[in-house]
Formats: C-alpha cells, sequence, structure tokens
C-alpha cells in the first residue's frame, strides 16, 4: 500500500494529478491549482461568505525581452518573478502562474477594494527593480488586475473574469497601472466592445469618412496642402471623437485596416487638388512597429495613383519611440520613395531635440499648446521663437498647429514660422466641401474644370 492508504494505481494517479497542477517552470501552482484552491475557500465560506480576493498579475512589454535576449533570459525573468511573488504576499496567500508572463494570487484575508489596491502597490513595487540577467539588468512594470469575491462574482468562472476585466482596463490606462472590478467598470468595458464592434462594422461599410483641414504659407496666406483627419458619425452614437475611436482601433488591433482605408479615400480625394498641394496623414505608433507599413503604404498610393512625393507621413514622438530601430526601418523605406516626414506634436514629448538629431524629418509641428498662448505668454513666444530658429539651421520646415486668431496668426509671421494650420484659416471638411474650398482660395484653381474633367 501507498502513503494515506492508497493503493499503487490510486498513488500513480495522484502523483499525475500533482504533476498536473504544477507549472514546471517556476514551481508554482497552476491555474488548475489556482481553481481548486478557489472553489475550497469559497465553500469554507459558503455559510457566512466572508469575501477575499483574487488577482491576476501581467508583466508589461514582456515579449520583447524573449525577442532580444533569448527564450532562457525570458524564463530567468519569469523564475525571479515567481519568487518576488512568493515573498511579498502575506501568509495564507496563493501564488500561481497561467500561460506566459500572467501570474495569479489568492488573497484570503484581503476584503475590499482599498486593501486590493495597497497589495497591488506592494506587489507592483517589487516587481518593478531590475533584474539580474548577469550581464545586463532589465526593467519591467506589471498591470493587475482584481476582484473580490462574492461581489465581482460566486463561482471560480466569473470572479476569473471579472478579474481578466479588471486586468484589461488596468493594460488600456498605460502600463503599471491597479484596477479593482466594480459594477461601473464592467459597465465601461461593455460599452467600450459594443464601439468597437460599431466601429468594426463602420469600416465593413465604408462610413468613416476623411475630412481636410488647409495647412497654409503664412507669409501670404497661400493654400500649400491638407491635413487628413478621420471622421465618424454612427447611427446610434452620433458624432464619435476621434480621440476615442483612434485608441480604440489601436488597442484592439484593427488600426492598419482603419488606416489604410482612409489613407485610399484621402488619396483618391487629392486627385481632383492641384498637383501643386501636399496630403498630410497620420500614421500611428502601432503602424511604426510593423515592418509591413511601407510596403502597404506604396502599394495604396500606387493603385489610386498618388505621387508618393505630394504625401507627407505626421508621426509623433512617443509613436516613434515605442520601438525606434522598426521605426527607423520603416522611415528610410517611406523616405527612399520619396514620402516626407513630418514630427508633430513638438515640444510635448520629454526627448524631441534627440529625436531630431536620431531620425531625418522633413518637418516639425509646433502643438497647439504654444500656439494657443503665444499672445498672451512670454515663455510660449520664446519656446517657439527658439524652435523656429533651430529649425531654420537644421533646414526643417516648420508648421504651426491651432492658429485660431489674426493676432496669432500676426505673430507666428513676426517669429518667422513658415506654415501654419488651424481654425483661423479653415476648418476640416469633407471632400466635396474641400473642393469648394479651393474653389473660393486658391489661385488657380477652377471647380468647373474640374467637375467636367
Amino acid at each position: 500500500m501507498g502513503p494515506a492508504g492508497l493503493g499503487p494505481e490510486q498513488h500513480r494517479q495522484s502523483d499525475q494529478k500533482t504533476t498536473g497542477y504544477t507549472d514546471r517552470l517556476t514551481g508554482l501552482g497552476n491555474r488548475y491549482r489556482l481553481g481548486d484552491k478557489v472553489r475550497q475557500l469559497a465553500a469554507d465560506r459558503a455559510s457566512d461568505p466572508a469575501p477575499f480576493t483574487v488577482g491576476i498579475v501581467n508583466l508589461d512589454g514582456f515579449k520583447p525581452i524573449n525577442d532580444l535576449f533569448g527564450q532562457a533570459a525570458g524564463d530567468e525573468i519569469l523564475c525571479q518573478v515567481a519568487h518576488r511573488l512568493k515573498a511579498c504576499v502575506p501568509d495564507g496567500a496563493t501564488v500561481t502562474r497561467h500561460d506566459g508572463d500572467e501570474f495569479a494570487i489568492i488573497l484570503p484575508l484581503v476584503f475590499e477594494r482599498l486593501g486590493a489596491e495597497r497589495a497591488g502597490q506592494l506587489i507592483k513595487d517589487v516587481l518593478s527593480a531590475p533584474y539580474d540577467l548577469g550581464d545586463r539588468n532589465v526593467r519591467l512594470s506589471a498591470s493587475l488586475g482584481f476582484a473580490v469575491y462574492p461581489f465581482a462574482g460566486e463561482d471560480f468562472e466569473e470572479l476569473m473574469k471579472s478579474a481578466e476585466t479588471a486586468l484589461y482596463r488596468s493594460k488600456r490606462r498605460g502600463r503599471g497601472q491597479i484596477t479593482v472590478y466594480s459594477r461601473e467598470i464592467a459597465q465601461e468595458m461593455k460599452q467600450a466592445t459594443q464601439l468597437e464592434q460599431a466601429l468594426r462594422n463602420a469600416i465593413i461599410n465604408d462610413t468613416v469618412d476623411v475630412h481636410f483641414q488647409p495647412i497654409v504659407r503664412l507669409r501670404d496666406n497661400r493654400i500649400v496642402g491638407f491635413e487628413a483627419l478621420a471622421r465618424w458619425i454612427d447611427p446610434d452614437l452620433g458624432f464619435v471623437s476621434p480621440a476615442v475611436f483612434v485608441p480604440l482601433a489601436e488597442e484592439r488591433g484593427f488600426i492598419d485596416t482603419l488606416s489604410e482605408t482612409l489613407l485610399r479615400k484621402a488619396a483618391e480625394a487629392t486627385l481632383a487638388w492641384p498637383r501643386d498641394l501636399f496630403l498630410s496623414f497620420n500614421l500611428s505608433s502601432v503602424q511604426l512597429m510593423d515592418l509591413r507599413t511601407s510596403f502597404n503604404t506604396l502599394s495604396i498610393l500606387n493603385s489610386v495613383g498618388f505621387d508618393p512625393r505630394r504625401l507627407e507621413l505626421e508621426i509623433t514622438e512617443t509613436a516613434v519611440m515605442s520601438s525606434a530601430d522598426t521605426a527607423r526601418r520603416i522611415i528610410k523605406e517611406l523616405k527612399d520613395a520619396g514620402i516626407r516626414i513630418s514630427l508633430d506634436d513638438f515640444g510635448t514629448g520629454q526627448s524631441s531635440l534627440g529625436r531630431l538629431r536620431e531620425f531625418t524629418f522633413d518637418k516639425v509641428k509646433i502643438d497647439r499648446a504654444f500656439v494657443s498662448a503665444i499672445t498672451t505668454d512670454r515663455t510660449s513666444e520664446h519656446i517657439i521663437k527658439a524652435i523656429v530658429s533651430m529649425c531654420e539651421g537644421l533646414d526643417l520646415e516648420v508648421v504651426a498647429e491651432g492658429i485660431e486668431t489674426d493676432a496669432e496668426a500676426q505673430k507666428l509671421r513676426e517669429l518667422g514660422c513658415g506654415m501654419g494650420q488651424g481654425y483661423y484659416f479653415g476648418k476640416p471638411v469633407d471632400a466635396a466641401a474641400t473642393l469648394r474650398y479651393l474653389a473660393e482660395n486658391h489661385h488657380d484653381f477652377a471647380l468647373v474644370d474640374r467637375a467636367s474633367a
């Protein structure tokens, strides 16, 4: 007879079950162990349902570690994470590892949101310390989602779903965030999912539109180009701001489809414009991490018959730094094809001067935060003056965004700023209205000739 009175066959089955409950890499329990522990804890407290908390811990930016340093380095970090989690959780807590870089914890003595947030902050701090890989140190952050029993679910599956919802919200808010599930958060996530589905349908049905805002040469207010801007009016939701639906498309993984659809629409619309006007179009951070971006962009231009030399692609400093080496390669391929590259929202990043040195931009767009204060704030005026002077030395063109008054336009002219954009010169309008605007404002554009062409 084996231990605990088990026969040989029963003992073999017990060993197999124990192995099936353990993560081989870290020695922690796995999801099956977590499920058993949660169910047992819920059963123990069934008669007097005292709360307890379940949390999911997910490392931010772990995948590039494997890509850059190899799987052995990634495995070493996961083992260090497991060790740190076991060391920092309170007595009686359980730590398990699931797939990849995801861990879970059961906190039997954490009863409410504030306690979960305190525990999460400690875990986050412990996991943010450098990881020793021998010849190098690596830093990572962690996102956390918590669910409190029985308010967030009375069985294991429901409780874990709530914790995953909380984790997803943390991920949406950025790196190193902590979220404790609530009905309000669940409703927020539900609305985001509904918005995502509506946006996917709008892309399929081709109802996301492109509007165009003029960019002018400030010395004589002559139109030199237009920026393409996404606009979406949903039959049920009404107007949805691009500040809402563009980040959503990035998060849910279909920004490339949306962007390519809009670029095609914009390029087709510009075929009716005078050939001396350029089109400015925004690239997202996701596209600057995808090596297919340059090929896809050029394929669209070629199929439409749009000259790449008339296209300017706007990128932000944040987008460039998401994956600098990949971004540098994409930018080079685009520039080799004749496309010009603009650095958008200049002055709001943490190291814009460094980006100007590392990347070969053609143009800088001064953020509207400085432009809107140029007539009332001496500091903003001096910053713009310095940017303009620096760009002259670097042979970069300059566009000031968000110009809304004649006084702002005049001050920018005095400071030597070459181009401007904003409501003072024209609001974003659809393709048809843009043609009417050109008929009224462009020196050699005749709407009649264009319509009959």
